[in-house]
């Protein structure tokens, strides 16, 4: 199996009502709310798209069809566009229908991710032996993680995370695995994980991030494991369960950045940064940004 055939199914957990937007989510999806000019679901659908997918289970409430209509075909809109010559436009529109197949899963309700992974199964076929699972609110930069999962699961089998690693006296707000070693620095073995540790209790600084290249095993996990606070299921219980029965389980640790789109001030920067990059808009940002920091 080449890394590029690893997973075809991609699963997008959204069906979260955007709390910390309110009272902007009332009417629109935080995931649609665009990062400069494209929204973050796109983002991950192009991440995903890019490391092989070629499915993509946006798992969704009931009601909140807007994420999932995004990805539809706009005919009226896109022969408008064609008739007043706007073709940059148009291929904008265009880009997000014709990057990946989109369907959806419905979570009548909010159990936690574990279950909202759960939702998603039904949507499956005998083909995934693997899915992936990108958290749209993490923008994982630069892309390529997925990549580099699918390659570890093809040496290791089992199934591979992503971790990130963050400065002890910071870790304390994360997931934290405790690794062992494998060849490659950037590729660890993990043998459990602790939720929120103590800087001084945490068992390595690799924090757990919005990434995960699943075996189909972790479906029959969720069965078997146990709500937790609030009721809720979650996938690292899952996942710890398949480590306690010597199912294999890595991490890639990404050396590159991230920005979390799950509340006002991460969204924030990340569309200030992505700004800054933008052939449009960047050079005047910029000239701005140091007018005003110079002058508050």
């Amino acid at each position: 199996m080449s890394p590029s055939s690893a997973f075809r199914t991609a699963i997008v957990p959204a069906a979260g009502l955007g709390t910390r937007f309110l009272p902007t989510t009332k009417a629109v999806p935080k995931e649609l709310f665009p990062v400069v000019d494209t929204p973050g679901i796109e983002l991950v659908a192009a991440e995903a798209a890019e490391a092989g997918a070629s499915r993509l289970v946006i798992v969704t409430s009931p009601g909140k069809d807007a994420v999932a209509e995004y990805f539809r075909p706009q005919p009226d809109l896109e022969a408008t566009l064609a008739d007043r010559g706007k073709e940059a436009l148009l291929e904008k529109v265009r880009r997000a229908s014709t990057l990946i197949e989109v369907e959806t899963a419905i979570q009548e309700r909010a159990l936690g991710l574990g279950h909202a992974v759960g939702c998603a199964e039904p949507n499956l076929t005998g083909d995934d032996e693997a899915v992936a699972v990108l958290l749209p609110d993490d923008l994982v930069l630069p892309t390529g993680v997925l990549i580099k999962m699918a390659e570890v699961r093809e040496r290791f089998g089992g199934s591979v995370l992503c971790a990130f690693d963050v400065p002890r006296e910071e870790i304390s707000p994360y997931g934290v695995f405790d690794v062992d070693p494998t060849d490659d620095e950037d590729v660890k073995r993990v043998k459990g994980m602790v939720e929120k540790p103590k800087p001084e209790e945490a068992p390595s600084t690799f924090a757990a991030a919005g990434r995960y290249l699943l075996d189909r095993a972790v479906f029959d996990a969720l069965k078997r494991i146990s709500p937790g606070a609030g009721g809720e299921l979650q996938l690292t219980d899952a996942v710890a369960l398949l480590i306690s029965e010597g199912h294999p389980v890595h991490v890639v640790v990404h050396r590159g950045g991230r920005h979390d789109l799950g509340n006002p001030g991460g969204f924030l920067r990340a569309a200030v940064d992505f700004a800054l990059e933008h052939p449009d808009y960047g050079a005047d940002l910029l000239r701005w940004l140091r007018e005003r920091i110079g002058n508050p």
